[in-house]
């Protein structure tokens, strides 16, 4: 069974991770005290993530590979799994301890990821799909450490595909 096993914020752009024991998923925003929930992450308003997710194998992968610990927020992900790619959750709903999110595309790494872990290699070890994927919050709850990850299935588009349908016919 997956399981969230770190969970990161971060007040603002550029500011360093914080480890938390619990934190709250807020719907449309992302987790309350994280500088993408209050619009002010580095990449606001442009290119932004209300929630990442990295897995806790791809972490060990990267330092067992590149001799890279990024296990202390290094990453700039706020929730860390293992048992589960993370991947496998794009274009899916799941439930994240009380929160239910969905998956919505790969986090890649950037140049101000390495730049603020301080350590040469960090952007390129997150890379060939071990820099996690982003994910919207759709019903907040709270997230701890401990709390388990289940996949709902493939994301539901039928309201979306209504909508279209209907903004069309006008």
């Amino acid at each position: 069974m997956a399981r969230v096993t770190d969970l990161f914020v971060a007040p603002a752009g550029s500011e360093p991770m914080a480890s938390v024991d619990r934190v709250e998923a807020v719907a449309d925003a992302g987790l309350r005290g994280d500088r993408y929930c209050t619009g002010e992450g580095y990449y606001s308003p442009y290119d932004t993530c209300q929630v990442t997710l990295v897995a806790r194998e791809a972490l060990a992968e990267i330092e067992r590979e590149a001799g890279i610990d990024l296990t202390d927020g290094r990453h700039r992900r706020n929730v860390v799994v293992a048992g589960l790619d993370v991947h496998d959750l794009l274009d899916h709903r799941f439930r994240l301890g009380e929160a239910t999110l969905v998956g919505t595309r790969p986090r890649p790494p950037c140049a101000h990821v390495e730049e603020l872990a301080e350590e040469a290699g960090v952007a390129r070890a997150l890379g060939d799909g071990r820099g996690g994927i982003c994910a919207d919050v759709i019903e907040g709850g709270s997230v701890a450490v401990g709390s388990t990850v289940t996949d709902l299935g493939d994301r539901d588009r039928t309201d979306a595909i209504v909508e279209r349908l209907r903004a069309e016919g006008e």
